[in-house]
């Protein structure tokens, strides 16, 4: 099912067990920030991204490294390497997602971004190498930017898709079939905003870290927020700004954020965190966060 009514989809959802699949990935791939830089076309609709002057590639390329380190301490990450001609392809989750024995690329919206759905090695490595089954969206014209797009309950096979410029409706519906997901809720994210990570993280099944500002519609909010009490934390202004919504969980006790992200963190937010069962740990990444995106759009997921 998939729906923009927001009864329909809680009576659906409220029926799902836990039971669609692991609620954490088994694994982690990133892409090199390799000629990271502003892209102009990528500027256009992520109000996030710093101006050109604001870019230090040597720096966001340390602390891409030690993100791949941090990230290797918990579960097999693998990085590819980068190329000067996509400079958002630090970014893979937009345009390329798993789920069980298959991998999906997506379509991206601007034509810079276009050239990563292109590349060989990850699709060998996902098809070649993993044996996944491939479903390729990238040569439709509806855009649907995949986990950035939409945030996924992996434990219930739950979407919650926000639509913008980066995904229409027609795109929410190619990846929630894509996918195999069992409901998703669609909703109109507030102006400015082009991914709905950047305002929305579900935690392992059983937790949600919201960022109310970056939705159109409160009644959104208030859905979701209901639906993962008393583990639904809504996140302010100010942490909103910093990118605590763009975070992710890859184990049952760990919650994963950039360190601007964490230091933004109100202790009721903390203790909400601590309740839910998780431990915040962070890695800086300010100078990937010039690019308009934070450590969740850097990790790509495999299960």
């Amino acid at each position: 099912m998939i729906t923009r009514h927001i009864d329909e989809f809680l009576a659906a959802a409220r029926q799902l067990a836990p039971d669609f699949g692991p609620a954490t990935a088994r694994a982690a791939f990133l892409v090199a920030p390799d000629g990271f830089r502003l892209a102009e076309q990528s500027a256009a609709d992520n109000r996030y991204m710093a101006q050109a002057a604001g870019f230090d590639a040597s720096r966001a390329s340390q602390q891409h490294r030690a993100l791949h380190r941090a990230l290797a301490e918990v579960l097999p990450t693998v990085c590819f390497a980068g190329d000067p001609q996509t400079p958002d392809a630090l970014f893979p989750n937009n345009v390329f997602a798993t789920a069980a024995g298959r991998y999906v690329v997506g379509r991206m919206r601007h034509p810079v971004r276009q050239r990563e759905a292109e590349r060989a090695d990850i699709r060998g490595f996902f098809g070649g190498v993993l044996d996944y089954a491939e479903i390729d969206l990238s040569t439709q014209p509806h855009p649907c930017e995949l986990t950035g797009a939409l945030v996924i309950d992996r434990a219930r096979g739950l979407g919650f898709c926000g639509l913008s410029e980066r995904c229409d409706e027609e795109g929410a519906r190619l990846m929630h079939q894509a996918l195999g997901l069992r409901a998703t809720l669609m909703f109109d994210l507030a102006a400015g905003e082009y991914h709905t990570n950047v305002v929305l993280a579900v935690l392992a099944g059983r937790a949600a870290l919201i960022c109310p500002g970056g939705f159109a519609d409160p009644a959104t909010v208030e859905a979701i927020a209901d639906f993962y009490a008393p583990h639904a934390v809504l996140l302010s202004p100010a942490e909103h700004a910093t990118f605590a919504g763009n975070a992710i969980a890859l184990s049952a006790d760990v919650v994963w954020m950039s360190q601007r992200a964490a230091d933004s963190l109100t202790s009721a937010s903390r203790q909400a965190l601590a309740g839910a069962g998780f431990d915040v740990r962070a890695i800086e990444l300010d100078a990937i966060e010039a690019g308009g995106g934070s450590l969740r759009c850097c990790i790509g997921e495999v299960f």
